[in-house]
């Protein structure tokens, strides 16, 4: 029998004023005239982010949710080149602690989505060298938290660079340059424009990285492959990984917006996958990639509780009868 858990991304549409992700633009840092006071800034914006995240993790508990992408943006300014020598997990290290210490206790996954501008593919070697530093910083705040990096952090293939194919094997090579402990992070997503399904399985596979299959971006950019054909092999990246299979569900806004993302999830779409992969795995987590954030769950976890053919044991938490 396969146990499916709903997880929401990074902000609540019901909890006011708590947002993860405040920021400060570099200009805004460089317009002030005492660096080490502009510093104390970022540090209080930070804390106020991870404030905020814990509320976060409190409403998704309360709600029976126990699956949450944590926004990236926690720390503003920490991989910029011009404050490379700002420690910046010191004054942040108890909120960080305090994270990790709850999503233990409460039996959590929480993990990371890097911005797409983090390329291991890339070419160019700067831009390549900056992605590593990103994915540190994303190292160092789970390091910060007590919460085992393995499998935290979903990235693209990167860019096609005139190059499909080149463009995958750069991938391959790059791979040698990241750090173990880095490479122990990352789990890899099909995307809506480059690369497929297929694709990311043949990295995957050589690699040792777990897949995440995103039903939504597979709709968008399929090259006629029939996913079902492939889930087996879906299932096998994650087969040395401590933590369930993860896949993304998002619906199209609209058929002339189909990569966009809806409000909330197309149940019927949704339905189809969960009957296509029930029986074949233990556990799979389901990434809510919509607009309304925690309220496309709610209103997803009332529809499945309506079907006569779903078994909810908890908001988030649910099974198909027979499977």
């Amino acid at each position: 029998m396969t146990q499916f858990r709903l997880g929401y991304v990074a902000m609540s549409v019901h909890v006011q004023n708590a947002s993860p992700s405040q920021t400060m633009t570099f200009k805004q840092f460089s317009s002030l005239n005492d660096r080490q006071a502009a510093i104390r800034k970022l540090e209080r914006i930070a804390q106020s982010n991870l404030s905020n995240t814990l509320r976060l993790l409190k409403h998704s508990v309360a709600s029976g949710v126990t699956f949450f992408r944590l926004s990236s943006r926690l720390v503003p300014l920490a991989t910029h080149e011009n404050l490379s020598d700002w420690n910046y997990i010191q004054p942040i290290k108890d909120d960080l602690q305090a994270i990790g210490t709850y999503a233990k206790e409460k039996e959590m996954r929480i993990d990371f989505h890097p911005d797409h501008f983090v390329v291991l593919n890339s070419p160019d070697k700067d831009t390549f060298k900056f992605s590593l530093q990103v994915l540190k910083y994303h190292y160092r705040l789970l390091h910060g938290m007590g919460i085992d990096p393995t499998h935290r952090c979903v990235l693209h293939l990167g860019g096609a660079y005139q190059n499909k194919e080149k463009a995958l094997e750069h991938f391959i090579e790059n791979w040698a340059y990241v750090p173990s402990g880095i490479q122990k992070m990352v789990m890899i997503e099909n995307d809506d424009k480059v690369f497929t399904m297929e694709d990311c399985l043949y990295v995957c596979e050589k690699l040792n990285i777990p897949f995440i299959f995103d039903l939504h971006h597979h709709m968008a950019n399929h090259n006629a492959s029939d996913w079902t054909l492939h889930w087996d092999r879906v299932v096998a990246t994650w087969e040395h990984s401590p933590l369930p299979l993860k896949m993304h569900i998002s619906s199209p806004k609209s058929p002339e917006d189909f990569k966009s993302h809806a409000d909330l999830i197309d149940y019927e779409m949704f339905k189809s996958f969960l009957q296509h992969v029930a029986g074949t795995v233990q556990k799979v987590d389901c990434m809510i990639e919509a607009k309304l954030k925690d309220e496309a769950l709610f209103t997803l976890s009332h529809q499945l509780h309506e079907d006569s053919s779903i078994t909810m044991e908890t908001p988030s938490l649910f099974t198909l009868k027979g499977y």
